[in-house]
């Protein structure tokens, strides 16, 4: 995986942040979502240096090979806040002060967290398979509260860890024939790990605590996002399905949206690799 890209450790004074990076051009940073790590990027990070892009994929604090701090008791030092900082301060660290920025998953929900903190940082944001937290939360239907019933599992306290740790492998399925034996590999090593279930656990509980306050917060405020957004989804997830148009709900959000469906499941960086990447390189170079 990865040919031809660099990896470190980028010390954030809270975190210390695994990154792998390569390419010559525009930067762009590829967020990863829960359970996977930069590693779901394998396919399309090559692709969008093929664009002329420095593509820089990093595992967020607590997953794969990144580490924080210990959980505190508010949840603060997983927020979405907190981990937008970690990706402003390896930007940094490699010699980049303006980026474009992709999420995924969770990842969305960093990068979208990022661009209302640090607007001056990002020239654009694609936000893939996500809405804000705060939105989601204020449409709790019995439809959602099924399908997405592992948000509130996850916010217990300490059961889920016992659940998870018990039996990682029958937790999180992963084939590998869909994502690459690599990418399954490092998936499968990382969710194993005890300390990265708690801090992706601790992920989710931030979210309905401390980063929905802030979303709460920026919606009082009028903050917005005043870049270029992309707004993408998957069109063989439930999306779509739950809520409508989802660019309807991100013009509340964002002064500049557009976007549209991809043919795929949930991982759309594993399975429709090439359909993604030309839709990030057309909306990165417009």
């Amino acid at each position: 995986m990865f040919e031809g890209f660099a990896t470190r450790h980028v010390e954030t004074g809270e975190a210390s942040v695994f990154v792998r990076y390569g390419g010559d051009g525009p930067p762009v940073v590829l967020l990863h979502g829960h359970p996977r790590t930069s590693a779901t990027w394998h396919r399309v990070a090559p692709l969008l240096v093929e664009r002329g892009f420095t593509v820089v994929c990093p595992d967020l604090r607590g997953y794969g090979r990144s580490r924080g701090p210990a959980p505190t008791p508010d949840h603060s030092a997983h927020s979405k806040r907190a981990v937008a900082a970690d990706v402003v301060a390896v930007m940094r660290a490699l010699g980049h002060e303006r980026f474009a920025l992709v999420g995924h998953d969770r990842g969305a929900a960093v990068a979208f967290r990022l661009v209302l903190d640090h607007p001056e940082a990002v020239e654009r944001v694609a936000l893939i398979d996500c809405l804000p937290i705060s939105e989601h939360l204020a449409r709790i239907t019995p439809e959602f509260a099924t399908q997405w019933w592992h948000w509130f599992f996850f916010a217990q306290p300490d059961t889920p860890e016992r659940v998870i740790d018990a039996d990682p492998d029958a937790w999180y399925r992963g084939d590998p024939r869909v994502m690459g034996r690599e990418n399954h590999d490092e998936f499968r090593k990382a969710t194993r790990d005890p300390e990265v279930v708690r801090a992706m656990l601790e992920d989710y509980r931030a979210g309905l605590t401390v980063d929905r306050r802030h979303e709460e917060e920026d919606r009082a405020a009028g903050t917005r996002v005043r870049c270029p957004a992309l707004i993408l989804w998957s069109l063989r997830d439930d999306l779509e399905q739950l809520y409508g148009d989802p660019l309807r709900i991100w013009r509340d959000w964002a002064t500049d949206v557009r976007g549209h469906g991809i043919d795929s499941g949930h991982h759309v960086a594993e399975e429709a690799p090439q359909d993604l990447a030309a839709a990030l390189g057309d909306f990165l170079r417009a």
